[in-house]
């Protein structure tokens, strides 16, 4: 089973196999962005390939209902059959997956780009209103609440060991205590944080506008090492790439725009770096 995103409508996919019949989704839930801490891929998925892609047929869609030119921004997170999503009219959705019918939304004071997770029976999320939120999953009620400094959090979370790590537009790195929202720790970068942490090995791998890939010790914040790459690294949003660790795990992986004069998207050069856990960038792409 897929989801796609796109502008004003959440739509949903499905393969269907040679013979028509549509095939049933048994793999594990899909709990953050990018699936397993930055993990990007999804083994467990045996249906769609090559072969059938071309096949898929809608098996929903759901108006999402708000202001003229409202988009969606965040990716989607699927767990227990409910696909949980922000949106740019304030709100994190969640709708059943089978049908796309609406169970809960939840507003917020301003846009929601930030992708949620789902951990524990909780919808971990940012809002461009400068507030992490923590809701219940099943209902949408707000668990607790993590008042910043009003500025806006892009950047989607990690939850990992009962700790969420996220980054904001204030510069800052936080690290909360999952259950009850307390602030554990924060590390200032030197601009925006757009980019989404990833976690390994007791280290937190982030990204910022500043132009540093940042290495964190997860449990005190303490900075470990940091790489310039030349340019902002937003990657992590939920419209972008992310950090992410590669397979066998030595390397944590991210991507940078250099931009030219004229700052538009449109003229920003990309690259990929590669970077040892331990000792930092060693080569780019």
């Amino acid at each position: 089973m897929i989801l796609a995103i796109v502008p004003l409508w959440l739509v949903m996919a499905v393969a269907v196999s040679a013979n028509g019949q549509t095939s049933t989704d048994t793999a594990p839930d899909w709990t953050q962005f990018h699936r397993n801490n930055m993990q990007r891929w999804n083994p467990f998925e045996t249906t769609i390939c090559v072969g059938n892609v071309g096949g898929l047929q809608l098996k929903w869609k759901n108006p999402i209902t708000g202001p003229m030119f409202t988009t969606i921004e965040s990716s989607p997170a699927v767990v227990n059959g409910v696909v949980y999503f922000g949106s740019d009219d304030n709100r994190v959705y969640a709708l059943d997956i089978s049908t796309g019918s609406l169970l809960w939304r939840y507003t917020t004071g301003y846009i929601v780009g930030s992708s949620p997770a789902v951990v524990n029976g909780v919808v971990y999320v940012g809002s461009g209103d400068g507030n992490f939120y923590a809701l219940n999953a099943s209902t949408g009620a707000l668990v607790w609440k993590h008042s910043g400094d009003g500025y806006s959090i892009e950047s989607s979370p990690a939850v990992v060991n009962g700790v969420v790590y996220f980054g904001a537009d204030d510069s800052n790195v936080y690290a909360l205590n999952a259950t009850t929202g307390a602030l554990l720790w924060s590390f200032t970068t030197g601009d925006y944080v757009q980019s989404s942490p990833a976690v390994a090995g007791g280290v937190v791998y982030v990204g910022s506008n500043d132009g540093n890939v940042y290495a964190l010790n997860a449990t005190t914040g303490t900075k470990l090492w940091s790489v310039n790459v030349g340019g902002p690294v937003e990657s992590g949003r939920g419209k972008w790439s992310g950090l992410y660790r590669l397979r066998h795990r030595k390397h944590v992986c991210a991507e940078c725009q250099h931009r030219r004069p004229v700052v538009e998207r449109s003229d920003w050069k990309h690259h990929f770096f590669a970077c040892s856990g331990k000792r930092g960038c060693v080569c780019r792409h």
